[in-house]
């Protein structure tokens, strides 16, 4: 794949993310305008979650978190979905990915939207922040810097063209509370404040798609109650004229999976009728395209066609592309114990008392990413080129599964310039 003729050299592509300081900066800038002035088009997929609002259109979006090798597979996601004519599906990375994957937001998109270029996707080019999400520990302890801290980000992220945005304060929930509406209320009412800054800050012509959420992933599931409770506060306190047009639910998934002592992933099951009746309400109600579900990546193959038979707006996946890169056949074995060897000597102050070794390195591998980030970037190519295709038979069937395949025309027209 990496010897496919295009406007940029990989070499290129490197340079750029491996430069320091302020050149650093200067290089990808020129790599993110570069791949626009080819045609590259950073876009909000607002206007067909709009559409979604108004009636349901059978498919439901996929939002691919790249953690690792991200040049390579953003340019396996591309090359499928311009073969499968996909327009309908988010580039993400989430607040904490940012940190232990070593990827800033400028770095992320300008390296997107060079393999966009690359492989001359025709769509818009959705870069979505993920799980912008409040510590709860820092916000009670100083929740004016914690909320500064966020500012901070979303400025960066606005700069980078990331214009989808899924704002997360549902840390803050504090079950405590007697009444729905008191437990939702440090999640509503800071939802709102940060939703009504990006809405302050957005480009001329730009609507950035916002989503909220209402249950920690991998708590208890979700309620109607919990829902209204939710919006009706967010409602009240949002000062702007477009607000949330997704909520992010918790349905019996687990961001990662449940995994088991040897290291295996639990098949989790999903409660699919409170994900139909959330997104019911969604529209109904708060004329949203629906309700998202996170943690999806590792669920059984099976349950991919389920989501959207029941108005699943978007859904999630990260982790189940990380255990396909670590657990290839084609990666080295020797590549792998260096990464295991390093994981065991430093870092296991994140060993939980009762978690076996599998699953201690099931937890902590995906920040073999950023530790490791030149490595994987330099592996040859006969190791990434099996990997590779065998992520882009993974993109193949999820694409097909959700229902995207064929929605370029329909996205193009409804997010295009």
């Amino acid at each position: 794949m990496s010897q496919k003729k295009g406007p940029f050299q990989e070499i290129e592509i490197r340079e750029a993310v491996f430069a320091e300081g302020p050149e650093k900066e200067v290089r990808l800038k020129a790599l993110a305008q570069k791949a626009q002035a080819l045609g590259v088009r950073p876009a909000s997929i607002y206007p067909l979650y709009r559409e979604m609002a108004r009636q349901f259109p059978g498919f439901t979006v996929p939002a691919v978190n790249i953690r690792g090798m991200t040049y390579d597979v953003a340019r396996t996601l591309f090359r499928v979905a311009r073969e499968l004519e996909v327009g309908a599906v988010l580039i993400e990375i989430a607040r904490s990915e940012m940190g232990y994957t070593r990827q800033r937001p400028l770095e992320y998109a300008a390296v997107v939207l060079a393999a966009a270029a690359q492989e001359e996707f025709p769509g818009p080019v959705f870069l979505q922040g993920d799980h912008f999400q409040a510590n709860r520990k820092a916000y009670l302890a100083q929740p004016v810097a914690e909320k500064e801290a966020l500012k901070r980000l979303i400025r960066e992220a606005l700069e980078a063209q990331f214009y989808n945005i899924d704002l997360d304060a549902s840390t803050l929930v504090d079950l405590s509370k007697e009444n729905l509406e008191e437990q939702q209320r440090p999640n509503f009412e800071l939802t709102a404040e940060l939703a009504t800054y990006i809405r302050s800050l957005e480009p001329e012509g730009i609507t950035v798609n916002l989503g909220g959420e209402i249950g920690e992933i991998g708590g208890h599931n979700s309620r109607p109650e919990e829902l209204r409770a939710f919006m009706e506060g967010f409602n009240r306190c949002f000062r702007g004229t477009a607000g949330l047009s997704k909520i992010s639910v918790q349905t019996g998934s687990s961001h990662g999976g449940v995994v088991l002592p040897d290291g295996t992933v639990a098949k989790v099951q999903i409660d699919f009728d409170t994900l139909r009746l959330l997104s019911e309400i969604a529209r109904r109600e708060y004329g949203m395209a629906g309700a998202v579900q996170h943690g999806a990546s590792t669920l059984p193959e099976e349950y991919f066609g389920v989501f959207p038979e029941v108005g699943c707006a978007e859904i999630h996946l990260a982790t189940g592309f990380q255990n396909l890169i670590f657990d290839h056949p084609a990666l080295p074995q020797d590549f792998r114990e260096r990464i295991y060897t390093y994981l065991k000597e430093n870092l296991r102050s994140e060993w939980k008392e009762g978690w076996s070794e599998a699953q201690f390195l099931y937890k902590v591998r995906k920040k073999a990413f950023g530790i490791f980030k030149r490595d994987w970037w330099e592996l040859p190519d006969q190791v990434k080129e099996p990997i590779l295709e065998s992520l882009a038979e993974t993109f193949r069937k999820l694409f097909k599964a959700l229902r995207v395949e064929g929605t370029l025309e329909q996205v193009s027209r409804l997010c295009g310039p």
